[in-house]
């Protein structure tokens, strides 16, 4: 369910917002346990939070970096998530930080539960790797699932994905939707209605009890 919504004039200023909002909740599991850990999302919306969020200052070298899903392609590839994350998020300050891709790592299911993930939404409605008309689409998001990182396929998907399962991205202290745009608002404003959730599987995640704070802009 959404929460909190907050809007902002341009891209900047949203960065700037959830990357002051991010900090905060790593900083205050720092405090209360040692070590704070993020899963972020790809694609070109968040890049501009990444810089802004790489320059936060808290202790980085406690925090542990993955993320929410990834293509499987070489992490050379343009196309890559762990490419995108290091290009922009591992710098400055957040260089510090430990990061553990999702591809070929099998350290990655032992990063402890998240205290914040950012998810970002498709013009098709997915969410992390859960894809409209996925075979795997009903076992990503069973309430139940005991694997933490799956495997996925789907038409709409130009390669092979692994994802974290709906039930350890709940789990999140801070769960954030970055969205952009009037189209992916349009989006966002049919998946808030009904329907199935095999359809816009962004649903899943609306529909949960876990309060969601959703980042959007023009």
């Amino acid at each position: 369910m959404i929460e909190r919504r907050f809007e902002f004039a341009d891209t900047e200023a949203l960065a700037a917002a959830l990357a002051a909002h991010v900090a905060a909740e790593l900083d205050r599991a720092i405090e209360a346990r040692g070590h704070a850990a993020l899963a972020v999302s790809g694609g070109t919306t968040p890049i501009r939070f990444f810089k802004a969020l790489s320059q936060r200052k808290l202790s980085w070298g406690r925090v542990a970096i993955t993320l929410v899903d990834e293509r499987q392609v070489p992490p050379t590839s343009e196309r890559s998530n762990a490419r995108l994350v290091r290009d922009h998020l591992l710098k400055h300050e957040a260089a510090r930080a430990r990061f553990e891709p999702l591809l070929g790592n099998p350290r990655a299911a032992d990063v402890p539960p998240f205290d914040v993930v950012v998810l970002g939404l498709g013009a098709d409605g997915h969410t992390a790797s859960f894809f409209p008309k996925s075979p795997q689409l009903e076992k990503v998001l069973d309430a139940d699932a005991t694997e933490k990182i799956m495997a996925v396929t789907a038409p709409g998907a130009e390669e092979a994905r692994l994802t974290f399962t709906l039930p350890w991205l709940l789990r999140a202290a801070l769960l954030c939707l970055h969205c952009e745009g009037a189209a992916k608002k349009a989006v966002l404003k049919e998946a808030l209605g009904a329907g199935p959730v095999a359809d816009m599987p962004i649903r899943a995640v609306l529909r949960a009890t876990t309060p969601v704070s959703l980042y959007w802009c023009p």
